[in-house]
């Protein structure tokens, strides 16, 4: 049987986890923690409420989050400029320079990646990696399938 479109951006994703597992071996860092530092990269010092909502976290993880995050020496809770009851989570400066390398990799594997598409091919091929993106954004929001009940009941077809 040939490989659908599906298995093939399945099997993408899998070798990006499989890629990113690899990379972080033996740090501190896990996909979550990954994923706290790109988003202050991006935004910059945050509230952990910002970071929480940013990542899709409820507070109390995302406090266990941080937690790891400072004890690692990736980031640091200062006091926050306008509201004396809230702090502001920022990268150390260590974490910056990782970060700024993570992106210099993050560009480099985008033009390696899309190298291999022929040039004349390039706009369709971004295109429609955004509207598969886009339509798979929306179709997971309103996702009602749930695979618990097929299981449930074929564990009770098997019963005697």
């Amino acid at each position: 049987m040939e490989p659908t479109i599906l298995d093939r951006l399945l099997a993408i994703s899998s070798l990006f986890q499989r890629d990113m597992h690899r990379a972080f071996a033996g740090t501190s860092l896990t996909e979550s923690r990954i994923h706290a530092l790109w988003v202050l990269q991006h935004t910059g010092p945050s509230t952990q409420q910002t970071l929480a909502q940013a990542l899709g976290v409820t507070p109390r993880s995302i406090s266990a989050l941080v937690d790891g995050l400072e004890t690692a020496g990736h980031v640091e809770r200062r006091p926050h400029p306008d509201d004396r009851r809230a702090v502001l989570v920022t990268l150390t400066p260590s974490s910056e320079r990782l970060m700024a390398r993570m992106q210099e990799d993050h560009r480099e594997l985008a033009q390696d990646l899309l190298g291999a598409v022929e040039e004349g091919d390039r706009d369709a091929f971004v295109r429609g990696v955004d509207a598969v993106f886009w339509r798979l954004t929306a179709l997971v929001r309103g996702e009602s399938v749930h695979y618990a009940d097929v299981e449930t009941a074929a564990a009770a077809e098997a019963r005697p």
